[in-house]
């Protein structure tokens, strides 16, 4: 009869291996969540927006891509794509006829680190670390430009450092974003004169408190980001471990306020509504989330 320390290291490895069965499984069990947005003017119809990030798609992945051409069954308002779409060098056909039945909708969109370069192979567990960006070899770039050009063509809102404006379902909505931040390349765009708008919407692909600010200083209604993959390795009961950035872990993914918590619609009208999307992928080399379903978001906005 083996020992108790044989029995519990018997026990430790079978948890652990039920744990990365699982955490596989769960990378691939894509979810919708559905939130409300208190955040219109008083007396304004809904506003559906569909807030896709990090899809983080290879050319092979078709139940991924499937599932996000599902999305144009929602019927959404407005699409919102956050980054990071790509984690292949021959990704950006696949990814496109992801998102061709989305590109009839209007949208706006900003760039992440994964649509500029490919992930490269690295130690799992510097996941759990600060982390910048590595240098990556030039055949690791990635058809950025050519995927900006195809969604600007569709009429989607390029906001890569830049602002515009859009009408949708009768509201005005005055748009500023940023490239990634996580690569230091943000830098805010200059004020501008613009439409009297019912919505100043704020969009950026890595939550860092530098941008969340200048949007929260110049008065963005909501602002939508990504990137954290809601910390993609979460302790059940705890949460997130880390945000790869310098969000706190308590705002890892899901609505909240900025720069203080807001709850409800009843409470902290001074901040600003945030929504950190968890994303739809991972890298390739680090296929697994725990605890953290991989997802997209229908955000109702309502009438404050």
């Amino acid at each position: 009869m083996p020992s108790t320390p044989l029995r519990l290291l018997g026990a430790a490895a079978l948890a652990g291996a039920a744990g990365l069965t699982w955490s596989l499984i769960e990378a691939r069990s894509y979810v919708l969540r559905e939130l409300t947005v208190p955040v219109l003017a008083p007396g304004s119809a809904p506003l559906r927006v569909l807030h896709l990030s990090d899809l983080h798609l290879t050319p092979s992945q078709d139940d991924k891509i499937a599932w996000v051409r599902s999305l144009a069954d929602l019927e959404p308002d407005l699409v919102v794509d956050t980054g990071d779409n790509m984690a292949h060098v021959d990704a950006l056909p696949a990814l496109l006829h992801a998102l061709e039945p989305l590109l009839g909708t209007p949208g706006a969109f900003v760039m992440g680190s994964n649509d500029y370069y490919a992930p490269i192979p690295k130690n799992p567990a510097r996941y759990l670390a600060p982390d910048r960006f590595p240098i990556v070899p030039p055949e690791r770039t990635l058809p950025a430009a050519e995927l900006a050009a195809t969604l600007r063509d569709a009429g989607w809102k390029d906001l890569t450092n830049r602002r515009d404006a859009l009408t949708v379902a009768g509201q005005t909505i005055a748009l500023a974003g940023v490239d990634d931040p996580h690569l230091d390349r943000d830098r805010f765009p200059a004020p501008q004169d613009s439409p009297e708008a019912n919505l100043r919407l704020g969009v950026t692909h890595a939550p860092y408190r530098r941008v969340l600010d200048a949007m929260h200083a110049e008065g963005s209604d909501l602002v939508l980001a990504g990137h954290t993959h809601g910390g993609q390795l979460c302790i059940p009961g705890y949460g997130a471990l880390v945000t790869n950035c310098d969000l706190d872990t308590g705002r890892v993914k899901g609505l909240h306020g900025w720069p203080g918590a807001r709850p409800d619609a009843a409470g902290g009208e001074d901040s600003t509504w945030l929504h950190v999307s968890a994303g739809l992928g991972t890298s390739p080399y680090t296929p697994v989330r725990f605890a953290c379903r991989p997802e997209a978001s229908l955000l109702t906005l309502t009438a404050r």
